[in-house]
């Protein structure tokens, strides 16, 4: 986990990016880099990663939302460093076979359109984990997941305390849990972002969309990582209208774009792309707040864990986006000409 008095310094740094893009120079012992300034160590916008950081993401379905499509466009560009894809089952999406195999296809119709730097998709399937009966964490029995070992395994080689890997997520937070109840120290080299819950002022909630999966895992989770909760959504099927189906690009990432396209939700919580995109568009996120979990607060999936107004918490819940830069970064990427260049 990062330091608390690291997460104090990206707050207010954090703060002044919002409120006018000020730089501030700041040092700390154990924050890594020493001086913090704009040009080196100061985060790309409001949360404590951005595109720097290597990402994994953890999903179920595929079909529903295009969290995939940007960010292998991402990839591709170079925005993103892309790691790895775990494809999972949940309570909304309970064929963990079927779910694989949507993110299989995706990844076949991308790098047959030339996109590079395209990971493979690691299966996982696990059911939601169980409260002990003492309450304490560590006691949790584990599922031994995929995805909780390919997190703390990749983590271990590419997720540092200055740069740590971000897992974006747009499930349950099942594979992370697990990941610390497999290595504890996991929580010093990942920082949890993640398409979930609402937002009710002044607190974020750990409730559906996602949040209702796995409450035990939200609990871990909060409790025990640094953890971004995107609590905002935007109408994702703008992104790509029945009218511009023809102009998707002739590849088979456009035709496999095209074939999905009709089913993409409408209702904006499906949108689970605001976690990437949070992450690697300095602009997209337009309100921060800085929280940690309400100890007081049952974990049940009825209520959904609190995040209450914290300046020296270690999580933060995001309320308001900027929903439009979405469809311009998408098309902008779609019809670079270098792209899908062989």
């Amino acid at each position: 986990m990062i330091p608390r008095n690291c997460l104090a310094i990206r707050t207010r740094r954090a703060a002044a990016t919002v409120v006018g893009g000020l730089g501030l120079m700041l040092a700390a012992p154990g924050c890594g880099g020493g001086v913090l300034d704009a040009g080196h160590d100061e985060p790309h916008g409001p949360l404590p990663v951005d595109e720097r950081n290597p990402l994994i993401l953890d999903n179920d379905a595929w079909h529903d939302n295009w969290q995939g499509e940007y960010a292998m466009l991402l990839a591709n560009k170079g925005t993103a460093r892309l790691l790895a894809i775990i494809a999972s089952d949940s309570r909304y999406w309970p064929d963990v076979n079927t779910n694989v195999t949507g993110w299989n296809n995706m990844v076949t119709a991308a790098r047959s359109s030339g996109l590079k730097n395209i990971p493979d998709v690691t299966a996982s399937a696990g059911a939601p984990l169980t409260r002990p009966s003492d309450g304490v964490i560590e006691n949790t029995v584990s599922n031994n997941s995929a995805g909780g070992n390919l997190i703390v395994e990749l983590s271990r080689q590419h997720g540092l305390k200055s740069r740590p890997l971000v897992v974006v997520t747009g499930a349950a937070l099942t594979n992370l849990a697990e990941a610390y109840l497999l290595d504890r120290s996991v929580v010093e080299r990942v920082v949890v972002v993640s398409s979930l819950g609402s937002y009710s002022e002044p607190n974020g909630i750990m409730s559906g969309p996602n949040g209702d999966l796995d409450p035990w895992a939200n609990w871990i989770v909060a409790q025990r990582f640094t953890y971004v909760q995107i609590s905002a959504y935007y109408g994702q099927t703008e992104d790509v209208a029945e009218t511009e189906i023809m102009n998707l690009p002739k590849n088979p990432f456009g035709t496999w774009m095209a074939d999905k396209q009709p089913g993409i939700f409408g209702i904006p919580l499906a949108s689970d792309q605001v976690g990437v995109l949070s992450v690697t568009m300095r602009d997209f996120v337009r309100k921060i707040h800085k929280t940690s979990p309400d100890p007081t607060m049952p974990f049940d999936a009825g209520q959904g864990l609190q995040l209450r107004p914290d300046p020296a918490g270690n999580t933060w819940t995001v309320s308001e986006i900027a929903g439009p830069l979405a469809k311009a970064a998408l098309w902008q990427m779609l019809l670079a000409p270098d792209t899908f260049a062989p």
